[in-house]
């Protein structure tokens, strides 16, 4: 199994030097996990296996980086009581963009992945790469620019436009939420400047390469093939970006909240994706291909998809939704699912993207009768994937924040 070093084989890593150490980020790990109610050095060590002395030296550094700080004391069974520490969610920050073949979703959050900024805007993503890498540029930017106000208590922010992203008025939009981004013990009215910004996690349709940052051809849209997306955007924020898949990346968010196990994820919006974890893991395949669920052919003689086969199950899903029938369109994708039980012994289904959510009881408990009936009684549950707002965009910022814990469940590159 690939350790989560590998994550972004190829891309930028993150740019403060505390986080440079493989056991840092063990430590900072288990700040994050310990919440508000901190955790103490000693607990450090033994969770760890590091020694009382590295512990501390880590924890100092992390400290003087501002991004642990006290949370108190605990009593002790003998001695002094003993001092706990916490992370500091506002020391550092991430964006997660997701491109959607029709609106852009920029998610800011802070270190423990709790969103501080959202906006949401039309998007062409057939409008040209440069006019779509200066649309997200200005989105990083408004994101950013709405915590600031938020942090500095004023009113106001970015307001919505009537534009349309791509069309030449990239800054319209609205705020979805806004919360303040500094936390006790961060550091209020300093605002969020490029050293706090770890990097950008951009989540887009597939197909695409991670490893190199290079979309193919994306259905629909195959003027994207060959551009490298990556490279190009980073190059416009001056930060370091990591792109994924959509489902990818909406999977890796729901692995790092969830057991371990292993599931599918189906997105289903504008298309129709799967993101895989397999024992706990992110499964992107060899070639980063993995999870093209919408492009599984189940009727021979079925429509023409735009990814030029006949009969996939997202030309079938979409035209059913199209026509208002539903039930067809929870029967096709539960025969999807059922596939997918019955190739890779998974544990669960997850069902998710806009579609969905507008009708999410329909489609439960369509997929599921649908899986209980071609999976041959595994009972294997359907739900409703539960998360973020914009599970989406979150799960990107994720591509961002999981390689500074050293989360596992972020990549198996085969």
């Amino acid at each position: 199994m690939a350790d989560v070093t590998d994550v972004n084989r190829g891309n930028a890593g993150a740019n403060l030097p505390v986080l440079r150490g493989h056991n840092a980020a063990l430590v900072l790990d288990l700040l994050r996990t310990a919440g508000e109610g901190g955790i103490s050095r000693l607990e450090l060590a033994e969770r760890t296996g590091l020694t009382p002395q590295a512990v501390s030296k880590i924890t100092a550094r992390l400290r003087t980086e501002g991004m642990a700080a006290e949370a108190g004391r605990r009593a002790s069974t003998g001695g002094k009581p003993r001092t706990v520490l916490r992370l500091v969610p506002s020391a550092a920050h991430a964006v997660g963009l997701h491109l959607d073949r029709d609106e852009l979703t920029a998610v800011l959050v802070d270190l423990a992945g709790t969103p501080v900024a959202v906006r949401r805007v039309p998007l062409d993503l057939g409008a040209g790469a440069e006019r779509v890498i200066e649309a997200a540029a200005v989105q990083v930017d408004a994101v950013r620019a709405e915590a600031v106000r938020a942090e500095a208590g004023c009113d106001g922010g970015v307001h919505a436009g009537g534009g349309r992203v791509g069309s030449g008025h990239a800054g319209g939009g609205r705020v979805d939420s806004v919360r303040a981004g500094a936390g006790a013990g961060g550091r209020s009215g300093e605002g969020l400047g490029v050293g706090e910004l770890l990097g950008v996690g951009v989540a887009m349709p597939g197909p695409l390469d991670h490893a190199t940052g290079v979309p193919r051809r994306v259905t629909g849209f195959p003027q994207w093939d060959g551009f490298p997306l990556r490279d190009a955007l980073a190059a416009r924020l001056q930060l370091p970006v990591v792109l994924d898949k959509d489902t990818n990346a909406a999977a890796l968010g729901l692995a790092l909240r969830g057991p371990g196990d292993s599931f599918v994820y189906l997105h289903l919006g504008t298309g129709l994706g799967a993101g895989l974890v397999l024992g706990g893991t992110l499964h992107r395949g060899a070639r980063t291909g993995a999870g093209e669920f919408g492009h599984q052919v189940i009727q021979l003689d079925g429509p023409l998809c735009e990814c030029g086969n006949r009969g996939c199950i997202e030309a079938l899903c979409l035209a059913a939704v199209a026509r208002g029938d539903l039930a067809e369109a929870a029967r096709v994708l539960g025969a999807g699912a059922a596939n997918l039980v019955g190739l890779l012994d998974i544990d669960r289904v997850l069902l998710g993207g806009r579609t969905i959510a507008a009708h999410e009881e329909r489609f439960v408990r369509g997929v599921a009768a649908a899986v209980a009936e071609r999976a041959r009684g595994a009972g294997i549950p359907v739900a409703a994937a539960e998360g973020g707002a914009h599970p989406v965009a979150e799960g990107a910022a994720q591509l961002v924040l999981a390689p500074v814990f050293r989360h596992r469940r972020s990549a198996e590159l085969g």
